[in-house]
């Protein structure tokens, strides 16, 4: 984990661990370069929910892997608008389980669980009360009980139950098809919960941790909360996510995790909710008529509009966000900029690129077609490099980047790098005073172009930088036309 060291006061034991450039968090001096977000590149419909247990409401997609299996899970549901009324859902809201072995092609398995319609033929594994908002994940705790190795959240009763006291509740299962209630009353109830809550097992801090969405300063202002657990079942009050450079606009969902390549980092992927009313705008965009429709009965229907944001935290409490989408609405003629669209599911999976030869990819799950009529809901597949989220950056006249001291343990540095023909990158590493290092200096490098995931940087004397491990340096890099991600030294 990235920490402060003893010997110096500005210096950061980076160990081993690969480091993310999606926040400042090292940088100490940038010229001529910037931090760029990166956004997910559209590929190929997923998954379109047309089982008639299915429909156009489906939402809250988790997918993570398994073993060698792709597990996705999801609400089904559909929903009906008629002039002058709220939305109807005609049948029960269910949780499905679809499954792949190479995140692009999925399959929904006959499983038997659950009677819908008189068959169980199905791929439902969860129907009743919860049904709207439930959350599953493998849990990573090694100390997990046999019958608990796979756990999830639900959220009770629902919204229009306004009797009884609401909230999360947890749930435990052997494989991750058969579930049972950890207990029948809820353990966190400070909080509205109408959204993708989650919750996952923090290895570096050995205890689970829960993402949910609350109002703030109620009725305005949708927002996130999170809390701690040591066992699951009792967890700590709830408290207000922190943001860097501040609370930017109304988030609905948090997709919070984290990443498995750096996992000292939590990524984010909160979804933004915007709402201006009907302004020419909103009147310009797709199927007006049936967004007045959608608006008769609850305005923000028709012209409310969502998409997806990045953030990350060094500690799963304040988070750098940024204000600029990470994926946006899109160019689509008909079903799209509706509330409810650009959903991204729980969950970063690696898959292997659509192009030939290329290297393999980070993959996400967005939701089209919200609620439209006589249209499922589809979930496609948007494709990300690894570590891609956000990049330092310079342009061909060229840009540098200075770190603060940090403290490595590793025998070759190693980058996340992608240049132009004409682009390149050097290092050079420097005492904590900023004197380049004898051996390691920007004219002893050699010059990087390229396109990898893992380039090692290479020094006239080879690549060999363990005779610095456990030293405080810094580290420059000089770059033209070019994008590093991510460095390690390994």
């Amino acid at each position: 984990m990235t920490q402060q060291t003893g010997s110096s006061d500005s210096a950061y034991q980076v160990g081993s661990d690969l480091e993310l450039f999606v926040d400042h968090h090292l940088i100490d001096r940038m010229f001529g370069a910037e931090l760029l977000l990166h956004h997910p590149a559209p590929q190929e419909v997923s998954l379109v929910c047309d089982q008639s247990w299915e429909g156009n409401a489906c939402g809250h997609f988790t997918v993570f892997r398994d073993g060698d299996i792709y597990k996705m899970y999801y609400r089904g549901a559909d929903t009906i608008y008629r002039t002058g009324e709220r939305a109807e859902m005609p049948k029960p809201r269910v949780v499905c389980y679809a499954e792949s072995a190479d995140g692009l092609n999925w399959t929904r398995p006959p499983l038997g669980l659950v009677e819908f319609e008189g068959s169980k033929d199905n791929n439902i594994v969860w129907e009743g009360e919860g049904s709207n908002n439930f959350v599953p994940f493998k849990d990573a705790n090694p100390d997990a009980e046999p019958d608990a190795l796979y756990k999830a959240i639900m959220v009770v009763p629902p919204l229009e139950d306004v009797g009884r006291p609401r909230g999360i509740v947890p749930l435990k299962s052997p494989d991750g098809l058969r579930w049972t209630r950890m207990t029948e009353q809820p353990v966190i109830t400070k909080g509205w919960f109408d959204s993708h809550n989650l919750a996952f097992w923090d290895a570096l801090r050995g205890e689970y941790r829960e993402y949910h969405r609350q109002f703030r300063d109620y009725p305005n202002g949708r927002d996130i909360m999170t809390g701690t657990s040591k066992d699951f079942l009792n967890w700590t009050d709830p408290v207000w996510l922190g943001y860097s450079p501040g609370r930017i606009s109304e988030l609905y969902t948090n997709g919070v995790i984290p990443y498995y390549r750096a996992p000292h980092i939590f990524l984010g992927f909160p979804t933004r909710y915007e709402d201006r009313g009907w302004t020419p705008s909103a009147e310009e965009l797709p199927q007006l008529d049936y967004r007045r429709v959608r608006s008769s009965g609850n305005m923000r229907e028709g012209t409310a509009v969502t998409d997806g944001m990045f953030m990350s935290s060094r500690d799963g409490l304040n988070f750098d966000i940024w204000p600029e989408s990470f994926i946006r609405p899109g160019l689509r003629a008909r079903d799209g900029w509706f509330y409810g669209d650009n959903y991204q599911n729980w969950g970063i999976v690696e898959t292997e690129s659509a192009i030939q030869g290329a290297q393999r990819e980070l993959s996400f799950y967005v939701t089209e077609a919200a609620h439209q009529p006589d249209t499922p809901k589809r979930l496609r597949r948007h494709s990300l490099r690894i570590d891609g989220f956000v990049s330092v950056h310079a342009k061909l006249v060229g840009g540098e980047v200075l770190t603060k001291p940090i403290v490595y343990a590793g025998g070759e540095l190693v980058l996340n790098v992608s240049t132009s023909a004409a682009g390149s990158v050097r290092v050079e590493l420097q005492d904590e005073g900023g004197e380049p290092l004898a051996g390691f200096g920007l004219d002893d490098c050699s010059e990087i172009y390229g396109d990898e995931i893992d380039r090692t940087v290479r020094w006239e004397g080879g690549v060999d930088v363990s005779t610095l491990a456990g030293r405080p340096v810094r580290m420059r890099l000089v770059l033209k036309d070019a994008d590093v991600y991510s460095f390690q030294f390994r």
